[in-house]
C-alpha cells in the first residue's frame, strides 16, 4: 500500500467534511440517535440510519437534523430503537423502527410536529 501524504489526508478529511457534519449536532433543529448496540445492530438498526440519513439528503434537511449513533438503548426487546431530541421538546423514544417507518417519522414528527403514537415507547405522545 502506498503512503498517504499530508494532501491526501487533507483531501480526505475537504471530502468527508459532508458527512461529518450531518452528526453535528450543534445549531440543528432536531438530533436523531440511532441505538446501534449489539441488539440493536443485529435487529437492523444500521438500515435504519442509513434510511434516515437517505431521507434527510433526499429533502434536504441535513442543515437542520443531525445523525448519529449511540450504544445500547437498554430495551433490546423493542430494537432498533431511535430518540428524536427537538429544540425545547421532550426527547421521544420509538421502538421497533424499520426502514420504512424513517418516512413517517421524518414527514408526521420532524415536518409536522407531532410524534408518531404508533412508535412511540417513552416520551411526548407515550
Amino acid at each position: 500500500m502506498a503512503k498517504m501524504t499530508l494532501e491526501d489526508l487533507h483531501r480526505i478529511r475537504e471530502q468527508m467534511k459532508p458527512e461529518l457534519q450531518k452528526r453535528e449536532p450543534e445549531g440543528k433543529k432536531f438530533q436523531i440517535i440511532v441505538g446501534m448496540g449489539t441488539c440493536g445492530i443485529a435487529a437492523g438498526a444500521k438500515a435504519v440510519l442509513d434510511a434516515f440519513i437517505d431521507e434527510l439528503d433526499a429533502r434536504g434537511m441535513g442543515g437542520f437534523v443531525s445523525v448519529r449513533q449511540s450504544g445500547c438503548m437498554e430495551k433490546c426487546s423493542e430494537e432498533p430503537m431511535v430518540e428524536v431530541i427537538g429544540a425545547g421538546a421532550e426527547p421521544v423514544i420509538y421502538g421497533k423502527v424499520t426502514p420504512a417507518a424513517v418516512k413517517d417519522i421524518v414527514q408526521t414528527h420532524l415536518i409536522g410536529g407531532t410524534p408518531v403514537s404508533a412508535l412511540v415507547v417513552s416520551g411526548a405522545g407515550a
